[in-house]
């Protein structure tokens, strides 16, 4: 009879095959210097004392015996909650090229054992949907033979920018001109809008790398970038700055941040950019925003007027609101009165099939500046995987939806549309958010892209890294712990903030060259784009190619 001691077997016991990721470990090249182990966010590996049976074998004998050694190695963890999550930083500080993690191929059986002590499982990132996205499909295919395209977009002057604020109608505008009637707040801004990240979510050096980066495409490239706060509010000194007009101040449900915001409208050196009231986010439409008790760091809890290390859960809507009707009589006009009605006021909202009943309503609000809408594939600091994975609604339709009917009522000039959720899931940025702008949309939100492009975010869309929430980003992007945010160079995520918006403006002139377009940004020109999908062009009303 074989005794196993000292080994517990529970319900959740797992062997290395079972997990997503497996950590491979060269013994002859490794020197045990630590640092995989000291690196490691979720403690999945440790340097452990191991015994090993070497097999002796005497040829011209017949005795055979064994020899034993006791070494000191790398031994993976198998506990759910010190699972590998495939970042791959042992990898990085490993002088020797001697460990990396790899994707398990086996069965990935810890997807049974996330719902431990009762509580579902949450994470940072994306929705993990792998693949080309409908956006990535759409290709580009009316093309104007009366320049050539190729030189077209070197030699040419383009208007590649957008207008942020509710836009009047000739007619209107000429009356209240000749009468000293109110004209609406507007901006003229880059399409490519840093998308909703608060101050929390986000390091501070990740905040400030972007923040540097914005103000150097807008005072040295020349392109007007905008970024929003998301909700939390900004540093104090940021609201005291000249940079606060690149930046749109975000409230939501939970309204933190917004007393250090209206104790500073009084000094304030110029206007924000916009003020953006966040109803729904299209990751988890339907749940408030959520902080976990790990990032309310000291700042964090100052910042926002709350204890430290708490969770800070906003609720699912705004505790004085009603209704939606209410929402735009209220929180859009009494944002506008707050700046004196010189900062265009607008909603984000989930996407969703009654995306359309929340935009009449906006229609005949003379106050309301726009409107964002958030589809499924967007990303979120902290949210259950079954919102995440499959509740929403994409946003290419729900916004083709909605400037199709602003079109039946002659007002698609007028009230501008604005898409987010997934734009550049796959890399393909400037042509995801061209298509969005065909479809109807005035600009795109850009989030996760973001963080992958600026700050080399690890996560993927096949559940590598996605630990946002948890405070322990390994590159120091989404943690408020000083160990891990110093990692993060603020001035280097500030220079790849101006690369990337200098190639995005070149990709999109380089799309609007062939369609004969450069003065105007095509919004709406839903003939110059088409699918090779018979039931999603239908849907889209675009042309069906093949």
């Amino acid at each position: 009879m074989v005794s196993v001691r000292s080994v517990t077997l529970t319900p959740s016991s797992l062997t290395a095959t079972d997990l997503p990721w497996i950590i491979e470990h060269r013994e002859d090249r490794c020197t045990l210097c630590g640092n995989c182990t000291a690196i490691c966010p979720k403690g999945a590996i440790r340097l452990s004392h191991m015994r090993q049976r070497l097999p002796r074998l005497d040829v011209f004998g017949s005795q055979r015996g064994s020899e034993y050694r006791t070494f000191t190695g790398i031994r993976q963890e198998t506990d759910p909650a010190k699972l590998c999550i495939g970042c791959g930083m042992c990898a990085m500080v490993c002088p020797n090229e001697a460990i990396t993690p790899v994707a398990g191929t086996n069965e990935n059986r810890t997807l049974f054992f996330e719902n431990r002590k009762g509580e579902p499982m949450k994470r940072g990132g994306r929705r993990n949907a792998t693949g080309p996205t409908l956006l990535d499909r759409i290709v580009f295919h009316r093309i104007s033979m009366l320049t050539d395209p190729a030189l077209d977009a070197g030699r040419h002057e383009f208007t590649a920018t957008t207008t942020l604020g509710r836009v009047l109608s000739p007619e209107e505008f000429l009356k209240r001109t000749m009468n000293g009637g109110w004209i609406p707040p507007t901006r003229e801004i880059f399409p490519f809008i840093i998308g909703s990240m608060s101050f929390g979510a986000l390091s501070p050096n990740m905040w400030l790398g972007l923040l540097q980066g914005v103000a150097y495409c807008n005072e040295v490239l020349g392109l007007p970038v905008v970024m929003c706060t998301g909700e939390g509010g900004c540093p104090p000194w940021v609201l005291r700055s000249p940079y606060l007009k690149y930046i749109i101040l975000q409230i939501a449900s939970g309204y933190f941040g917004w007393d250090e915001i209206i104790r500073a409208i009084p000094e304030m050196q110029c206007l924000p950019a916009a003020i953006e009231i966040k109803y729904g986010q299209g990751a988890k439409p339907g749940d408030g925003g959520l902080l976990m008790w790990h990032k309310v760091s000291k700042l964090i809890a100052r910042l926002r007027g709350v204890p430290e290390g708490v969770d800070l859960p906003s609720p699912p809507v705004h505790q004085t609101l009603y209704s939606i009707e209410e929402s735009v009589m209220k929180m859009v006009q009494t944002m506008s009165m707050a700046f004196h009605h010189q900062v265009p006021v607008y909603p984000k909202i989930s996407a969703s099939t009654s995306a359309k009943a929340v935009l009449n309503n906006l229609v005949r609000n003379p106050y309301a500046a726009g409107l964002v809408i958030d589809g499924i594939d967007g990303g979120t600091g902290a949210a259950y995987n079954i919102s995440m994975d499959a509740t929403g609604h994409p946003v290419a339709s729900c916004v083709r939806d909605c400037y199709l009917e602003l079109a039946k009522q002659g007002m698609q000039n007028e009230i501008p549309l604005f898409a987010a959720g997934g734009i550049g899931k796959n890399g393909n940025v400037a042509q995801n958010g061209m298509a969005m702008v065909m479809l109807g949309a005035s600009g795109v939100h850009l989030g996760k892209y973001m963080m992958q492009a600026a700050a080399g975010c690890l996560g993927n869309e096949k559940n590598r890294c996605n630990v946002c929430n948890l405070g322990i980003c390994p590159k120091g992007i989404t943690s408020q712990n000083p160990k891990l945010y110093r990692r993060l160079d603020p001035d280097k995520v500030a220079e790849r903030v101006a690369e990337i918006y200098m190639s995005i403006n070149t990709e999109v002139k380089k799309i609007m060259a062939p369609l004969g377009r450069s003065q105007s940004l095509p919004i709406g020109m839903s003939d110059a784009i088409g699918i090779a999908d018979k039931a999603a062009a239908e849907r889209l009303r675009i042309s069906y190619i093949c």
